[in-house]
This record gives structure tokens, C-alpha cells and sequence, in this order.
């Protein structure tokens, strides 16, 4: 407790030399100022690749420097990632399903059926499909779909949820697993249907962001499918085409899944084929890194990271005549979250035991690609990096009554998170939601993956409440859209008390002489080396 109460302190301290000391009300206006700028129309949505990415990049990266933070990359404050973009013309994509007995009926590419890019991508198709459940391979809670199918050659059909007696990180690290377990049994590709109770945002949205490109590494090597892998997402309105001839109904399945009860998996008798004719082309982007070095001579050599994705979906179709994607909590707030808890440790001078790392990841929407990049990849010693805290779409949208820390019960950082907000009086509860694989949606996942403990952080809600249908309504209407801009209202006083958790916990795990652990129940504990 004294160690919080010390940081507590230096979080409302003095000043350091050339930063004078500023209110919440003054970090809230700053915060929200580089909000504003992150996600101006200037930037053009920030796409991965574009110089609207390259701007904001550039934005950071002076900021930083601004600051005296020390450069971290590999080329100064830059890292370089390099990847290759695919694209699909929907005027020259081609699908229909073929029944055994030779009918064939259209699927309207993206209106009905919309095609991922992130995985190389055939160039024609011809291979039966076969329902497999929830799609979710999870031995340890004895739940295998896959068990007994022959995958060879085939497309697996999957519905979304999963069984009610699974975690909800056991069932998101099965889904984030789905398409690398699928083509080592041989499957050609994967094509998911969200039931309409369990849709986030509606189908129109997924079909307006069709028209955007998607991205893999440029290495093979690093690539979670190597190989060519068809995936794809159908519109539930459409999906009992693909039941007509497997004698279920889709609107039976989608009741079950919305129980989470127990899928029968089916034989769906159809084939897709058609020509997909992708084209692609190779570019680079760049993560940005900085330290903030330690002061311990034995410990300065271990990082925290403070990581949030700086990339957003640029310009797409319009909405409402507006064709910028402007991701302003989705997801300049976080880019911005990190600059203001940089300048705040600057202002009070801070000094942990151990470096932090400041770390701003590129093409998060395109499949978390930065983070796995850097993660796999980085510009520090692997084994130096002792935890992840990310910020991703934390959404300041009512005031901040307490926080959601997903993951916390994964790791010793849920027990320090703990000791964190009840210094500042504010509670922690539970993910509501934890079937929206928010654990594996997000950056801190790259870093779980590679045996770091990780927690990501929400304004915290309980369902049920006006706050969970605040939030409900802003992903309904907000989310992946033109109208996620700086005209939202937010608790912007707020979202600085966030960030000073955020900072509190950060310092704590910086100060610590032992390194975050994972749980002894935790399933992840398995990938720590």
C-alpha cells in the first residue's frame, strides 16, 4: 500500500524541469486535442500504408521526442513492418453454391457473402462445405468440433458462440486458433455466420468495409496460415441457403447458438465454387517504440509495455455522404491515452525500477499485425519485456464509476490492478460480455501468444444497465464507421482518472522485485517460456 500511495503522489506531484504541472481539467483538453488531431479528416482514417497513417506517425513520433523519451526501434523511434496487401474486385469475384444435384444459386460478393482478406487468398474455388459447429478445438474443456471430420479439401461452415461450460478466454483463444487448426486438418477455408442476436453492429457495416484491403506478413514464416486459406462471413439473413439441402434449419442453429447449447455438426450437401481472382501488392508501415529507461541498475534492463494500435480503416464506402473513417475511440483515444501517461511520468518524474515501453502498433485492423510483428520481432531482448498493459476503444462514454481490466484473472497483474484502483477508489468488475473475445481481439493478445501476462482496459459497465446500453448503442451505430469522429461527446475528465490507473499500475509493476506471473489455473500459462 505505501508503494501505491507514493505513486499516487507523484502522479499529483511536482513538476519536472520544462513540463510544467497540469489539471486534470488541462491533461483532459490536451488529450482530447491530440484525440482531435489523431483522427481529423487530414489524416484520412490513418489506414495502414497511406500517408495518412505516415502523418499520424509522424505526429507521435515528435511528441515523443518532445517529451525526451528515448527512441526504441529499430530505425530511431520506427520499426518497419513490412506486408503484403490483397485486394478483391467484387465486380470480378464469382460464388455460388452447387447442390449434389447440380443447381446452383448465386452468393453476391460482399452484398451476401463478405470475403476476408487477410490470409493469401485462391484464385478460383471448388470444394464442399461441412458444418462444424461453433468451429472450436478446445481439449482441455474436452470440447472438440473437429473430432471425427475429414477436413481434407473441404470449407468449414461455423456458427458464432460457443458452449456455456468454456471460459470465455478458453473459447476466444479457440476462435483465434480456428483458421491455423483448420488448415493443418487440410481445410481450404472457413466461412463463419454470426447469428442476429449475437451481432454487434449490423450486417451493412460489415458490407461497407468490404471494399477495404487486408493485409498478412510479407514473411511466410511469421504468418499464422501460410499457405492460400479461403475465409469468409455470411449475412444471417441469407445462411439457411446454406442449410437448404442438410435437413436443419439455420434458425434452429442460431437458436442453440444464442443458448450456447450443444450444435450438431452436419453435412450441408453443397459445394462452393467460383473464381475469386484477388490481386496484391507489397508495403511497409511502421510500429513506433520509445523507453522510458529504469533506474535500477539490475532491473533497467526489463520492460513494461504500454502498447495501443495507432492504425485505423482510412477512407471506405460512405455513410451519410462521410467516407472517412476517422477511428476516433477506435482508436486515436489510445494513441493519445499513451502520450498523455508519457508526459504525466515526464511531469512528475517518475522513476521505475524497470524501463517502460511506449509502444504504438500499426495494422491492428488488420489482424493485430503490428503487436504479433513486434512481439515475435522485438527491439529489445525477448525475454527483457515482463508484461503488456494495451489500451484499444477504452470508450470514456459515461462516467468512470469503475473499470473493466480483462484478463485480470489470468495473471498476478489482476491482484496488482486490484491493489491499484482501490488506492484511487475505484472498483473493478468483470467483463460483461466475455463471448466477444475481446481478450483475443485486441494487441495484448500478440504478447500473450508469446508468454507475456497481458490485460487490456474498459470504462467498466454491468449488463443490464443505461451504461451497457450506452455502450451497446455507440457499437451499433458508432463503431467501424464515418461516426466514430471528434464530434462525440465524452467524459473526457474522466478518462484522464483512467489513465492515471493505468500509470499507477504500470509503476507498480515497474517497482516490483518479482515479474508478473501467469496463474497457476490460468490456460496462457502454458505459452510463458
Amino acid at each position: 500500500m505505501r508503494l501505491i500511495l507514493l505513486i499516487l503522489l507523484a502522479l499529483s506531484g511536482c513538476a519536472s524541469a520544462g513540463l510544467p504541472p497540469m489539471s486534470r481539467e488541462q491533461r483532459a483538453a490536451a488529450w482530447w486535442a491530440d484525440v482531435s488531431a489523431l483522427s481529423a479528416d487530414s489524416m484520412e482514417g490513418r489506414l495502414t500504408g497511406t500517408p495518412g497513417y505516415d502523418r499520424a506517425a509522424a505526429m507521435v513520433v515528435e511528441r515523443l521526442r518532445g517529451l525526451g523519451l528515448e527512441p526504441a526501434g529499430t530505425d530511431g523511434f520506427y520499426q518497419r513492418v513490412e506486408f503484403e496487401e490483397q485486394f478483391l474486385d467484387p465486380g470480378a469475384a464469382r460464388l455460388r453454391l452447387v447442390a449434389r444435384g447440380g443447381a446452383e444459386t448465386a452468393l453476391r460478393v460482399p452484398e451476401e457473402m463478405v470475403v476476408s482478406r487477410r490470409a493469401p487468398l485462391p484464385q478460383r474455388l471448388d470444394a464442399p462445405l461441412v458444418f462444424v459447429g461453433y468451429g472450436l478445438h478446445i481439449p482441455e474443456a474436452n470440447h472438440d468440433d473437429f473430432a471425427g471430420q475429414d477436413l481434407r479439401g473441404k470449407i468449414a461452415v461455423y456458427v458464432s458462440g460457443g458452449p456455456a461450460n468454456v471460459s470465455g478466454p478458453l473459447k476466444s483463444h479457440a476462435r483465434a486458433e480456428r483458421a491455423r487448426l483448420l488448415a493443418e486438418r487440410g481445410a481450404v477455408g472457413a466461412i463463419g455466420i454470426t447469428t442476429t442476436g449475437q451481432q454487434e453492429s449490423p450486417w451493412a457495416r460489415s458490407v461497407a468495409s468490404a471494399g477495404l484491403s487486408g493485409m498478412y506478413f510479407a514473411d511466410p514464416a511469421i504468418r499464422n496460415v501460410p499457405g492460400t486459406f479461403f475465409e469468409a462471413s455470411v449475412d444471417p439473413a441469407e445462411a439457411e441457403r446454406l442449410f437448404a439441402r442438410s435437413g436443419r434449419r439455420f434458425a434452429e442453429i442460431a437458436a442453440l447458438a444464442d443458448a450456447s447449447g450443444t450444435v450438431p455438426r452436419l453435412d450441408l450437401r453443397q459445394w462452393l465454387r467460383g473464381t475469386i481472382a484477388p490481386r496484391t501488392r507489397r508495403l511497409a508501415s511502421p510500429n513506433i517504440v520509445a523507453r522510458l529507461p529504469g533506474s535500477d541498475p539490475r532491473l533497467r534492463a526489463e520492460h513494461v509495455v504500454l502498447s495501443a494500435h495507432l492504425d485505423g480503416l482510412g477512407v471506405g464506402t460512405p455513410v451519410n455522404g462521410d467516407a472517412v473513417y476517422n477511428g476516433a475511440l477506435d482508436n486515436a483515444a489510445g494513441a493519445a491515452a499513451l502520450l498523455d501517461i508519457a508526459a504525466e511520468l515526464r511531469r512528475t518524474r517518475a522513476r521505475p525500477k524497470r524501463s517502460i515501453l511506449f509502444v504504438f502498433v500499426t495494422a491492428e485492423e488488420k489482424g493485430l499485425l503490428g503487436a504479433r510483428y513486434f512481439s515475435r520481432r522485438p527491439t529489445v531482448p525477448r525475454q527483457s519485456i515482463v508484461a503488456n498493459l494495451n489500451y484499444d476503444m477504452a470508450l470514456p462514454l459515461y462516467p468512470l464509476r469503475s473499470i473493466i481490466v480483462i484478463g485480470a484473472e489470468e495473471s498476478s497483474i489482476g491482484a496488482e490492478a486490484a491493489a491499484a484502483a482501490q488506492a484511487l477508489g475505484i472498483p473493478l468488475v468483470p467483463d460483461p460480455f466475455p463471448s466477444r473475445n475481446s481478450f483475443t481481439r485486441s494487441d495484448q493478445y500478440a504478447f500473450i501468444e508469446q508468454g507475456v501476462p497481458a490485460v487490456a482496459f474498459k470504462f467498466g459497465f454491468t449488463a443490464g444497465t443505461p451504461e451497457a446500453e450506452t455502450e451497446r448503442a455507440w457499437r451499433a451505430m458508432h463503431y467501424h464507421s464515418p461516426s466514430d469522429d471528434g464530434s462525440q461527446p465524452v467524459f473526457r475528465e474522466d478518462e484522464i482518472r483512467l489513465h492515471d490507473f493505468i500509470a499507477g499500475l504500470a509503476l507498480n509493476i515497474a517497482n516490483a522485485e518479482a515479474r508478473p506471473r501467469w496463474n497457476e489455473t490460468s490456460f496462457f500459462r502454458r505459452f510463458a517460456p
